[in-house]
């Protein structure tokens, strides 16, 4: 499997206590460095139809969680411009809000305006729950409720399906993941793991300090992982 690089914020800030943000310069030098590599960015139902194809070999999926506002201004165009697309996990409680979960400063969230507009540009919205729970501790009916209505809230509101769920915090466990697969999903992003199940696929963390350098020493990182057994 490709790699799968994951991305929450990207904007100018003075503080980022839980390190979620990416300035809007470093975030370019970071795309224009994969589209120098010969690399080509997508959203990761695009990456997985392609990898079923066999067309994926110059692919790297690109996400982005929590559904921020900057993602409009910041990350879209530099896509665009790169010809790229990714996917933005959206938390569908908050359209129009804030993350209302972090202990960390408070950014704004895309509103239903701004989310049909991404959609539009080519970029793929998927889930990220209703309220951005850590849903191994949830129980049987608040679990089926964070997956089942944060899709049906944004399919209704896109007028398109949306195939993919990223669980929010990572956390994952086999009982979350059967979940996720027995409420219709297509794929999963968690963060950590091997990727082999298209209902958990391993991501990439990029932050601010991720330079070339950085860069070559993660996607290396993560070809020795998929060669490992599992």
């Amino acid at each position: 499997m490709p790699p799968v690089l994951m991305y929450h914020s990207v904007d100018h800030y003075l503080e980022d206590p839980h390190l979620i943000t990416v300035t809007p310069s470093r975030f370019e030098r970071q795309m224009r460095w994969l589209k120098a590599s010969r690399l080509r960015g997508v959203g990761v139902a695009e990456l997985l139809a392609a990898r079923a194809a066999g067309r994926h070999r110059r692919m790297v999926g690109l996400t982005f969680d929590d559904g921020y506002a900057d993602f409009v201004r910041h990350v879209v165009p530099v896509l665009r411009g790169l010809g790229f697309t990714a996917t933005v996990f959206m938390v569908s409680g908050e359209i129009g809000g804030a993350n209302s979960w972090d202990d960390g400063p408070r950014k704004r969230l895309m509103d239903a305006g701004q989310l049909r507009a991404v959609a539009d540009a080519g970029m793929e919205v998927a889930s990220h729950g209703v309220r951005h729970l850590s849903l191994p501790d949830a129980d049987d009916d608040d679990l089926a409720g964070e997956l089942r209505e944060s899709r049906a809230h944004l399919e209704e509101l896109l007028r398109r399906p949306v195939a993919g769920f990223a669980y929010p915090y990572g956390n994952v466990t086999p009982r979350v993941v059967d979940a996720v697969r027995d409420a219709g999903y297509d794929y999963g992003c968690a963060i950590w793991g091997s990727g082999a199940d298209r209902h958990a696929l391993a991501r990439t963390y990029i932050g601010e300090r991720d330079d070339p350098l950085r860069m070559r020493l993660k996607f290396a990182r993560h070809r020795f992982r998929q060669r490992k057994p599992e």
